[in-house]
């Protein structure tokens, strides 16, 4: 290539190399460093010499956040509490299937999923089962053999599929679920609630350690209903209740009455279509991002 504007190339390409770096590092804020941080690499680049920059953005971006994925893995050692993926502000634009495709994806439960995998084996499934990459370009990308690659797709589609996360839940039975929360939050009723939530619903909350919250994590329908009408319904009596979309699935915002962010609350469901994760973020450095409004990520 020899005649070619850097920026506007790179710019084609960003939403999706957003993307993927936000599904590797779980973090918004990290996804924007990477993306710059590959900005800068490809306006060093030589070009002329580059065949296809598509697929070389996309390396470039792959590798650098296998790397720090590698250094937050050590880091989130000495985390306090519990830890969950920075929230995202997402947007409905496109139409209802290839949205659904983006939210199986996206939610907290895929993304928690990715934690167990290894970072090589995260970026692989991603890039191949989500992004349709080939495989030959996949282990070009991570600088192995593509019969290694595909071995180490197949290990993670396993671990993923067992997982049962990939599955969108209609927007309607998320809608009567964020009614019956906010019921019960407001009223103390938990008789709505009670009805969509499984058995096995688990409730956690990630602070970092910065602000108050529930210390580790409540499960089993009993346990919850009574954190949810008790010490939640308490704390959160003087919040402004926003409902939104983050992480591609319908959601809570708390704000407090000068607007500020105070908790996100998302949730997971299982293939019957009732509750079984209820995710608090109330980390600050983790909220700031929704502040920005809705992004567009590929």
């Amino acid at each position: 290539m020899t005649s070619i504007d850097p920026t506007a190339v790179f710019e084609e390409r960003r939403r999706h190399l957003f993307g993927l770096a936000y599904r590797i590092l779980g973090s918004r804020a990290d996804a924007e460093d990477a993306v710059q941080d590959v900005f800068i690499k490809w306006l060093a680049a030589d070009h002329a010499g580059i065949a296809t920059p598509a697929a070389w953005l996309t390396a470039i971006c792959t590798r650098h956040c296998i790397d720090m994925l590698r250094d937050a893995q050590r880091s989130r050692v000495d985390y306090v509490g519990t830890w969950l993926p920075e929230p995202i502000h997402t947007q409905t634009e496109d139409t209802p299937e290839t949205h659904a495709l983006l939210a199986s994806s996206l939610s907290m439960a895929f993304l928690l999923l990715l934690e167990r995998l290894t970072p090589k084996e995260r970026a692989a499934y991603l890039l191949h089962e989500i992004f349709e990459t080939p495989y030959a370009e996949v282990a070009e990308m991570l600088d192995m053999e593509e019969a290694a690659c595909r071995k180490l797709v197949s290990r993670a589609s396993t671990n993923i599929a067992q997982g049962k996360v990939r599955h969108v839940t209609p927007p309607k039975v998320q809608d009567d679920l964020l009614t019956a929360f906010r019921e019960a939050i407001t009223a103390g009723s938990t008789d709505s609630l009670a009805n969509l939530l499984s058995d096995d619903i688990a409730v956690c909350a990630d602070s970092g350690g910065k602000v108050s919250s529930i210390e580790g994590i409540f499960q089993g329908k009993g346990s919850v209903l009574t954190l949810i009408s008790t010490q939640l319904a308490r704390y959160w009596a003087a919040y402004d209740w926003v409902p939104c979309e983050i992480n591609g699935g319908r959601a809570i915002q708390l704000r407090t009455s000068t607007g500020e962010i105070a908790a996100a609350i998302t949730f997971a469901y299982n293939d019957e279509g009732k509750a079984n994760n209820i995710y608090i973020m109330r980390n600050p450095d983790k909220l700031d991002g929704l502040a920005f409004g809705p992004e567009a990520l590929a």
